[in-house]
């Protein structure tokens, strides 16, 4: 059963309360190992780049040039009241939700090592649908996990999420690489991209706000390392993005 918007605004403030208190975020230059293995690990399918080889905390943007690759550790984030433990992997989770197509091509690399591929790391993530509702109860859709391999690298295949109770757009993630620890954190969206998405069926059921972004203080906190770098891919879009943890 989908969580109704009173729900969401339990998110807004249980997400926001633990945010405040947990975010960091790093910038590391990665060393000439370091630098190499990342190279590699954000090649990705052609067409795609990863986030993680700017040398800045800003991301790339569709059509930029290269750049020296940096390892950024990853803000880290709440997990919100919705996240459940489904162990149920997946490359695509969207269920049959209508929505604009979204394509993850995601690296986790470990950035005390020198930005090394991280394999065998479970990736979970979960976001709300085109109405701003999650999956609750029995129901499952937008949520899964993928294990990364031997380069890090994991694929999930989703839509872009719908807005909410005051929050910026996200879509929530845990990596976990091994038994004992975990990373929690979020991914963001450009607000211009956003506003196209949120002009078309079915998002456009309902109004969306005029900034859909910069009314959310963990955006204004975690945005330029967090925002995800999306390119057109067919009717929707995809992104490329290294996740470091420690």
């Amino acid at each position: 059963m989908a969580e109704n918007n009173a729900g969401n605004h339990a998110e807004n403030n249980a997400e926001n309360g633990i945010s405040r208190t947990s975010r960091r975020a790093v910038l590391l230059a990665a060393g000439s190992a370091g630098a190499a293995a990342l190279t590699a690990a954000c090649g990705g399918p052609a067409g795609t780049r990863g986030a993680a080889g700017q040398p800045s905390a800003a991301p790339s943007r569709p059509g930029g040039g290269a750049s020296s690759p940096a390892c950024v550790l990853a803000t880290e984030a709440g997990a919100g009241p919705y996240y459940m433990n489904l162990d149920r992997v997946r490359s695509d989770i969207t269920e049959g939700r209508g929505g604009v197509p979204l394509r993850l091509d995601l690296t986790v690399v470990r950035v005390s090592e020198g930005c090394r591929p991280l394999e065998g790391a479970g990736f979970d993530v979960w976001h709300a649908d085109p109405s701003g509702d999650y999956s609750t109860g029995k129901a499952t859709f937008l949520r899964g996990t993928q294990v990364t391999d031997r380069a890090g690298r994991c694929v999930f295949r989703t839509i872009v999420p719908g807005w909410y109770a005051g929050l910026a757009p996200h879509i929530h993630f845990k990596v976990h690489p091994d038994a004992r620890t975990e990373t929690t954190s979020q991914f963001f969206f450009p607000e211009d991209i956003l506003l196209k998405v949120y002009a078309r069926q079915p998002y456009a059921r309902r109004p969306a706000p005029k900034h859909p972004n910069s009314r959310d203080s963990r955006y204004r906190a975690a945005g330029a390392t967090m925002t995800l770098p999306l390119s057109p891919d067919g009717d929707g879009y995809r992104a490329a993005y290294t996740v470091g943890i420690a």
